[in-house]
């Protein structure tokens, strides 16, 4: 009787125990998870080791540095497509596939060439003068031009300042000068600034790009250029058979200055300050040498890649994720890319993947585009908005990233412009990243520089996103030290969750909050 009465007391605790852990989890069953903990729980999912692993990918050899038309770009836009297919993300470009083919011609430079000054040493008299060669370094102090024509010149060097003929402007480089058969030193850029005046500016705006400058030094008698931007490398350009240039920096310009009886700075100020030309013969002579191949059958390639809306009434609005695949190439040696812009490729990524797992869905359509040729002067993007997938008074917005791997700062080009683009990052950034953000107001008057700058002529809301703060002893834009060193993988990690948040918040926000 004794052991009966004990064996029911003890299944009375038992089953009281029982009854009580029950109760407890009753309510964790049956607690609605919000929102904003489902977004969370994918949010803490991303990964800077993924992201920096796809860094890695994008800036190995065998995609020789992802210059748009070359068969290295091609093989990178088909990594991105199997990484996109492996989530299920739709394809949205050409014909049902992720490619949206424009023309591209381009130029693979074949070795380092050589920019040098002739020098005549010895007696004075120039007859028996021996001649010797100064030659500069490769990528300090000079690049190949990165659509030079294949071939050798020496010549005397003119200084023409901008390089520029401008009639209606009263300006002209050219005048009193004859560059016939000769090398010209020329100034990138114009010498009016629009934050002078705005409008004054858009006057001279056409005669800052690069495939102006080339032509019109061809069409005055040059046969080379000697252009002092950086050194730094740019496919942006035009081709001009037989026509021979290299990218030099102040070293090179110094020297050709030197003996003149001129000085560079003091030369560049006036042209600034009176916007008048300083053209003149320098009697230095210079020796250009490249080797390069020219394709003008070139074909790039947009891969677009989206997630479909969700909502009956919002799915036909879309967001555009924006940033470019390509970068430089080989010049000849690889130009990584790894900040410029592979960081930007990696952060697209990691939102597809994190969305394509989220629970809650966009209620827009969010389409990713992975421009190419925005090195070969911003071609895809401009393609894109001359052949959209979606039409235009249907996009929302298109957020940009350009470099956006290194130091510990974010900046959003644009914000001002766009308070309600720019807000839900503002919030996020707080909420969730506590690092500094900025922001700024863009009148976008210069050259189109940013993919950006084509959805804003479009009158296309957009933001550009870059981050800024790493200290380098050394310059890492276009050339061969833009590598995985510079980047940052906690801020891989910050850009991505960044744009997870804020994106899905735009994605599913009614329409009277986008505005």
């Amino acid at each position: 009787m004794e052991n009966n009465l004990k064996k029911t007391a003890n299944l009375i605790v038992v089953l009281a125990l029982a009854l009580y852990l029950g109760q407890l989890a009753v309510p964790a069953q049956t607690r609605p998870v919000d929102d904003s903990q489902k977004l969370l729980r994918v949010f803490h999912t991303i990964s800077s080791n993924v992201l920096i692993e796809y860094v890695g990918e994008l800036t190995s050899e065998k995609y020789t540095g992802r210059l748009t038309g070359t068969d290295g770009y091609n093989l990178s836009a088909e990594w991105v497509i199997s990484k996109l297919k492996g989530w299920g993300v739709e394809p949205a470009g050409d014909k049902g596939t992720y490619l949206q083919a424009f023309p591209n011609p381009y130029t693979l430079i074949l070795d380092r060439g050589e920019v040098s000054m002739l020098l005549r040493v010895g007696k004075s008299d120039p007859k028996t003068q021996a001649t010797v060669k100064k030659y500069y370094l490769y990528e300090e102090e000079y690049f190949p031009g990165g659509t030079s024509a294949s071939g050798e010149i020496t010549a005397e060097v003119v200084y023409v300042g901008y390089g520029i003929t401008a009639p209606e402007l009263g300006y002209d480089d050219y005048q009193g000068v004859d560059v016939r058969g000769k090398i010209v030193l020329m100034e990138n850029e114009v010498p009016f600034s629009p934050d002078k005046d705005p409008e004054t500016f858009r006057k001279w705006r056409p005669y800052s790009f690069h495939q102006y400058k080339l032509k019109n030094a061809a069409a005055h008698g040059a046969k080379g250029l000697l252009y002092y931007y950086g050194p730094i490398c740019n496919p942006n350009n035009d081709y001009i058979e037989g026509f021979i240039y290299s990218h030099v920096g102040r070293s090179v310009v110094d020297d050709i200055f030197a003996g003149t009886g001129r000085s560079y700075q003091t030369t560049v100020e006036k042209i600034r300050t009176a916007l008048k030309p300083q053209s003149f013969a320098t009697g230095k002579v210079f020796t250009i040498k490249n080797r390069t191949e020219h394709h003008p059958e070139g074909i790039g390639y947009n891969v677009l890649a989206k997630i479909n809306g969700t909502d009956p009434s919002l799915k036909d609005e879309v967001i555009i994720i924006g940033g470019h695949l390509d970068h430089l190439g080989q010049f000849p040696e690889l130009m990584p890319g790894a900040n410029d812009n592979a960081s930007a490729v990696a952060v697209m990524l990691g939102l597809a993947e994190a969305i394509s797992r989220c629970e809650i869905k966009p209620k827009r359509t969010v389409l990713l585009a992975f421009f190419g040729a925005e090195e070969q002067g911003v071609k895809g993007s401009e393609y894109y908005l001359q052949n959209p997938v979606f039409p235009v008074e249907k996009t929302v917005a298109l957020i940009n990233m350009d470099g956006v791997g290194s130091g510990d700062r974010i900046f959003a080009l644009a914000g001002k412009n766009f308070p309600w683009l720019y807000g839900p990052f503002e919030k996020a950034s707080a909420g969730y990243l506590h690092r500094e953000i900025g922001t700024n107001y863009w009148s976008n008057l210069t050259r189109p520089r940013l993919d950006a700058a084509r959805f804003m002529d479009k009158n296309i809301p957009s933001l550009s996103f870059s981050t800024s703060g790493l200290v380098v002893p050394y310059p890492t834009y276009h050339n061969t030290r833009d590598d995985i060193n510079l980047i940052n993988p906690e801020m891989l990690e910050d850009m991505t969750r960044l744009m997870f948040l804020a994106v899905m918040e735009l994605a599913c926000a009614p329409p009277e909050r986008l505005k």
